[in-house]
């Protein structure tokens, strides 16, 4: 009997061990792909430094080539249906939109709208940032570049840090990417 209540009690942390482990594999698949959205990845490719290093354009010119949609509010280089483009976020009149640059001609495409969800959420809080600044976000991947010579610029994004507007520029070489902070004001 006493065999039995300990071939039980396994059997039992088997299973919550089990369900922990299930939870934990959960939790950073969530993890991962909220990192991703964020870090310049999309559903099918991380970009670095070494995917760069054929592209005409660089995330400066696709900020540059944007500005005709409005105030560029932010910019990252991603994988989209296995093709890599440049989507840049514009404000305009209290309205926001994503303007997808070619990477070979530096042509900004159509602007469209951002008018819901995550999307919409972070084209406030970025505009909201970029209101503040006095330097432009292009200002502010030549001084990530500046410091970080044979870097790449991959993205960057603003916010507001201790009430000071700052841009994290990620930038990468190969294989290796950081992120720079940069103050805006």
């Amino acid at each position: 009997m006493k065999n039995k209540g300990i071939v039980l009690a396994a059997a039992m942390a088997a299973t919550a061990a089990t369900g922990a482990l299930t939870g934990l594999v959960f939790a950073q698949a969530a993890h991962d792909e909220k990192a991703e959205k964020h870090e310049g990845y999309q559903d099918d490719g991380k970009v670095n430094g070494e995917t760069l290093e054929n592209v005409k354009v660089k995330l400066d010119g696709g900020l540059a080539a944007s500005s005709k949609a409005g105030k560029p509010i932010s910019a990252k280089f991603e994988k989209h249906e296995g093709k890599l483009q440049l989507s840049v976020y514009t404000a305009k009149a209290g309205k926001f939109s994503e303007v997808v640059v070619d990477t070979k001609s530096g042509k900004a495409g159509k602007a469209e709208m951002i008018s819901s969800g995550e999307d919409l959420t972070a084209a406030k809080a970025q505009s909201e940032a970029m209101s503040k600044a006095k330097l432009t976000l292009g200002s502010a991947v030549r001084k990530a570049l500046d410091a970080n010579k044979g870097f790449a610029a991959i993205s960057v994004y603003p916010s507001i840090k201790d009430g000071h507007p700052v841009a994290a520029v990620t930038i990468g070489r190969e294989e290796n990417l950081k992120t720079v902070s940069i103050m805006l004001d």
